[in-house]
């Protein structure tokens, strides 16, 4: 029986892969909860907003990707807060207490009288996701042993990508046909699945007593930790600025019938994803630089080809993957990049990269809305997208430049001990 990467407790492959796949269930949950907005757009804009949904359906649909960015504003309020503060905390206790707020506030929102109520309970939904991601991703890499690190970060991030293969269309179509109110219910169940398979399958760990509030802060001294959360930010708005409004990209644009094209394009986007993410993971453990550079590059192209080709059904479900694929593949990268530059606030590192992401997430939804409501049509948030994604590149070079001309830091060519105490 291998010993874990703590090197005290003594775990047996058969259990450690169940507990991992419990972690990344969590994230398939959470996948299901985030993204599943986006192919409900319309049907949420129409119950919620009738009155504006009957005046002008573009309208509606780009108020309704509010609730986009409300729960990206949970996450980025959230994550470096329950991170920092619940350093201490043992680690399994603190996924679980995250599970339950989780389950709570999606049956809320599942539950909400007007649009205004939806979006305050889709905000206080996203605060556990960055926290939950972050404590997840320590735990699987201490599970998975030394060298794997980013690896350990994607297998998490699996479920996330897996969801919008087979959680996001699936749950997708329940709405469509029972309603979107049932859709997140559905989702709740997720999260009520998850809790009971963390408490079956991952190991107790302790927190760290030494870790303070004030010692995880002390992350945001670190210059480079601002670039790269603005990398992250920035670029991987990008990828929310198309996805966000894919739904009705697909009906006006490709004119094909909602059904059954929104679910079919969401699996075609997952899939994607889930290769990036693979891919991202493997190819961050040999060179993060390089995996963030040609990431970046992949996403500007693919959102180009799909900005050109949308009207063509065939080419904008390959352009869908591309993106999908390219963007999922700089997350676990920039992940990594931020445990390098915090130093020793793990903890804070790890779940400020959902942070970031959501930024990105609220960024993109936004401005993609913005576009759309002064007219420019449905493609237009593609081409917002490219500036996007262009300007984390612009970021991400400005970053490696500072950091060769200062020398001050050379972790992320080495791995970066996590330093977890033992897992029993």
């Amino acid at each position: 029986m291998p010993r874990t990467a703590a090197g005290s407790a003594v775990l047996s492959p058969a259990r450690i892969r169940f507990a991992l796949i419990a972690l990344a269930l969590g994230g398939f949950a959470i996948g299901s909860t985030e993204f599943v907005a986006m192919g409900l757009l319309p049907d949420i804009a129409h119950a919620m907003l009738p009155q504006l949904w009957a005046a002008n359906h573009e309208d509606a649909n780009a108020r309704a990707g509010w609730m986009v960015s409300a729960y990206a504003l949970g996450v980025v309020v959230g994550a470096p807060t329950i991170a920092a503060s619940a350093a201490k905390l043992p680690r399994k206790k603190l996924l679980l207490w995250l599970l339950v707020a989780f389950t709570v506030a999606t049956v809320a929102a599942a539950l909400s009288p007007n649009f205004g109520s939806l979006l305050v309970f889709r905000f206080l939904c996203g605060l556990p996701h960055g926290a939950y991601f972050g404590i997840a991703s320590l735990v699987a890499g201490d599970l998975m042993g030394e060298g794997k690190r980013v690896r350990a970060v994607a297998f998490v991030m699996t479920g996330l990508t897996v969801a919008n293969i087979v959680g996001v269309p699936a749950i997708t179509w329940v709405g469509e046909t029972y309603g979107w109110r049932v859709a997140y219910l559905f989702v709740a169940g997720l999260f009520a699945l998850t809790f009971v398979a963390i408490a079956a399958a991952v190991p107790w760990q302790p927190g760290n007593p030494e870790q303070t509030f004030r010692r995880e802060l002390s992350a945001f001294r670190h210059p480079q930790l601002w670039f790269a959360l603005g990398m992250g930010a920035i670029g991987f708005g990008g990828f929310f600025a198309l996805y966000t409004y894919i739904a009705p990209l697909v009906t006006d644009v490709a004119h094909l019938p909602q059904q059954p094209w929104v679910p079919l394009v969401l699996v075609v986007c997952g899939l994607g994803m889930f290769v990036g993410n693979l891919a991202g993971g493997r190819a961050g453990d040999y060179s993060v630089k390089l995996t963030i550079f040609a990431s970046f590059g992949a996403v500007m192209v693919s959102l180009a080809f799909t900005g050109l080709f949308a009207r063509i059904p065939v080419l904008l479900i390959i352009g869908v993957f591309l993106v999908g694929a390219a963007a999922s593949a700089v997350a676990p990268a920039v992940q990594s990049r931020l445990m390098d530059v915090a130093h020793d606030a793990h903890s804070i590192a790890a779940a400020l990269n959902h942070s970031a992401f959501n930024i990105g997430n609220s960024l993109g939804a936004y401005l993609g809305g913005v576009v759309i409501s002064f007219g420019f049509g449905y493609r237009a948030p593609v081409w917002i997208g490219l500036v996007l994604t262009l300007l984390g590149l612009v970021i991400a070079s400005a970053s490696f430049l500072v950091e060769r001309r200062t020398g001050r830091l050379r972790a992320h060519t080495r791995p970066l001990e996590l330093s977890l105490p033992a897992v029993r």
